[in-house]
């Protein structure tokens, strides 16, 4: 199927033919859907708390921060061109339609330039502006739309249209703006800080961006060091070429460029399952690049980050307890009952048929397998609406039941039943997880074992006007972590922040009020 100059391309990018066929083979075949059994919800599934038990976890995670290796993971490769999408459009307008009566027709338009001064990057466009001999307030009484889009998007202005998200400037200080980096350098020294009072974050980039990233951070290292007395370590990567996915045409078979080359395509988040293998902390905060909170409203998002942290401490150390249990004697029957009642009460659940079948010895090896893994604690928000992922209980081919943060994607919505459960879902994932990547022994685990390669999708995306198929990895909090211990935590919908469009940062909880 492959020439030496194609095995010579795939040996360039670090990916080898077999897993190239195994690429082709899973577009053949296609990836099964998850089996729904029910929603996670508070009280099955997902752990609600009151305040005095949110005390006693953030209390756990306060006490022993300091002697642990702590770090923040935060994705970064998002492109600002999504978040102004629906600005690239009115420059792109062709037809008798005036750019003035475009905007008269979108309220997004309206509030973008209605609210355009309220922007923490104003300033800078009101700068590149008059180093142009003009004014912005000037170019909008005259409903120069298109010319103030220019300044803000083009190369000749700011250049936001080609910025990655992390960037771009959320947020007004007294005169000093941040950008979403920023933000979470300042989040990383309240979580993270160490004994020797050193912060440690890492940020996945794209490659056209890193050296803009390793500019931005050394420009403002100096500030944040002297504003949270600390000192930063900071390390970035980049989605290896490794985890690329070979893209075919509609009857799977590999779809070349003009010169011949094979295509391949990102493997999606999932790809960043690398990146985080190579993460060497003994606990990893993970929360994406555009959640983020201003100052103002940052106490609530470090309340329940301590609480995900001192609840992932709490089940590590009994889960390290029953390993311990288990791997010195068969447990009589309670220990049995209490390690299988620890496991189904947050974590996973058992076939019953299986557990009443097996003798003694073989439920320890089992519970032993079960418990012997990573760990990850989520906060899961209640459903009010926003796109994205949520928490489940599937049922896998053995019967057992776990906990796992599904995309929609993933589930037949065709079947009846399984649309009924999907639908029933009352908290979403807003991204926000804790990590202990750590065994009993303290060796690191080796993460890409506990991924399941089964879960990943198939899409369908263009090449050069040609209809392609292409291949996403299992996602990185989805599939890639579907063989770990999970906890769902309900947190309050005042931790999520995300901004997804350009005029989300015109919310109240991101304006400087």
């Amino acid at each position: 199927m492959f020439s030496d100059k194609d095995i010579e391309q795939f040996q360039l990018k670090g990916i080898s033919s077999e897993i190239v066929e195994q690429q082709i083979d899973n577009f053949r075949r296609g990836f099964p859907f998850v089996h729904l059994e029910a929603p996670a919800t508070v009280g099955n599934g997902i752990i609600c708390l009151n305040d005095s038990e949110i005390q006693r976890y953030i209390r756990i995670w306060e006490e022993n921060v300091q002697d642990l290796e702590a770090i923040k993971f935060v994705p970064a490769s998002g492109a600002a061109s999504r978040m102004v999408k629906d600005l690239f459009a009115l420059l792109e307008i062709k037809d008798s339609v005036s750019p003035p009566e475009q905007v008269q027709k979108s309220i997004f338009l309206q509030d973008f330039f209605t609210h355009i001064r309220e922007f923490a990057f104003y300033g800078d466009l009101e700068k590149i502006a008059s180093e142009k001999n003009v004014s912005i307030q000037d170019m909008l009484n005259m409903h120069k739309y298109s010319d103030v889009l220019k300044l803000f998007l083009g190369d000749e202005g700011l250049g936001y249209g080609k910025l990655p998200k992390g960037l771009i400037k959320f947020h007004h200080y007294h005169g000093r703006q941040r950008t979403s980096f920023e933000e979470h350098l300042v989040e990383g020294a309240e979580l993270v800080r160490s004994a020797k009072g050193e912060v440690k974050l890492h940020y996945t980039v794209s490659p056209e961006h890193l050296d803009a990233f390793i500019k931005h951070f050394n420009d403002v290292k100096g500030y944040y060091e002297e504003l949270s007395s600390v000192s930063y370590k900071v390390s970035f990567s980049t989605q290896k070429q490794s985890t690329d996915v070979i893209a075919v045409d509609m009857k799977n078979n590999p779809f070349r460029d003009e010169n011949g080359d094979i295509a391949f395509r990102p493997g999606g988040h999932g790809a960043l399952l690398e990146n985080l293998n190579e993460i060497d902390e003994d606990i990893i905060f993970i929360k994406n690049i555009d959640n983020i909170a201003p100052d103002r409203i940052k106490k609530i998002t470090f309340r329940y980050k301590k609480l995900l942290g001192g609840i992932l401490l709490e089940y590590q150390k009994n889960i390290f307890r029953y390993i311990e249990i288990l791997n010195k004697t068969i447990p009589g029957e309670e220990m049995l009952q209490e390690i299988c009642d620890f496991m189904g009460k947050s974590i996973c659940r058992f076939n019953p048929d299986e557990i009443k079948t097996i003798y003694p010895d073989e439920l320890c090896r089992l519970l032993l397998h079960k418990l012997n893994r990573p760990i990850r604690v989520c906060g899961m928000v209640r459903n009010e609406g926003e796109p994205g992922g949520g928490p489940f209980w599937i049922r896998n081919k053995e019967g057992d039941l776990s906990l796992q943060i599904i995309e929609s994607a993933q589930v037949n919505l065709k079947d009846p039943i399984q649309n009924e459960i999907w639908n029933s879902a009352t908290h979403f994932n807003p991204v926000d997880l804790v990590c202990g990547i750590r065994n009993i022994h303290g060796k690191k685990y080796d993460l890409i074992k506990f991924r399941d390669p089964e879960m990943g999708l198939i899409t369908e995306k263009s090449i050069g006007g040609y209809p392609v198929k292409a291949q996403e990895l299992p996602g990185l909090w989805n599939g890639s972590m579907a063989h770990w211990n999970t906890i769902f935590v309900e947190v309050p919908i005042e931790t999520f922040t995300p901004v997804k469009t350009i005029n989300d940062l015109l919310r109240p909880d991101h304006l400087d009020l």
